[in-house]
């Protein structure tokens, strides 16, 4: 995402295609780990605003305050966010916030095929 909004050009047809994605019934994704950097722009700010789902995990206290603001997170929610370990923070549906906490185990296939953690990837490679 953060590529794509980086120019003017690309960040104006990435809101286009969002808008388009969500009117015919698309669930479009993006993810960042920087949300200060790209929430300094008004394309994404639409593109935030045209979103129903949003997953946040721990955030920097600058990103903190910002998406507080923007999604009127209260000072007890932020908490959920701040310092969390891995699988806790909270999810954001419509007008609905959960906080959340997913332990999933490590010992399972699922979780070697879907883990992208690169000394958890080498070791696979050296199976």
């Amino acid at each position: 995402m953060h590529l794509l909004l980086k120019e003017e050009q690309t960040a104006a047809y990435t809101v286009e295609i969002w808008k388009r994605f969500r009117k015919w019934g698309g669930i479009p994704t993006g993810i960042t780990q920087n949300v200060k950097d790209l929430l300094s722009s008004r394309e994404v700010e639409n593109i935030f605003e045209n979103s129903d789902f949003v997953y946040m995990l721990n955030q920097a206290g600058g990103d903190r305050q910002i998406l507080a603001k923007q999604l009127g997170i209260s000072t007890h929610q932020l908490s959920y966010v701040t310092h969390s370990g891995e699988g806790e923070g909270l999810l954001f549906y419509g007008s609905t916030i959960l906080p959340f906490v997913d332990h999933f185990p490590k010992n399972t296939e699922l979780y070697r095929i879907m883990t992208t953690k690169p000394q958890e990837l080498k070791k696979k490679e050296d199976e």
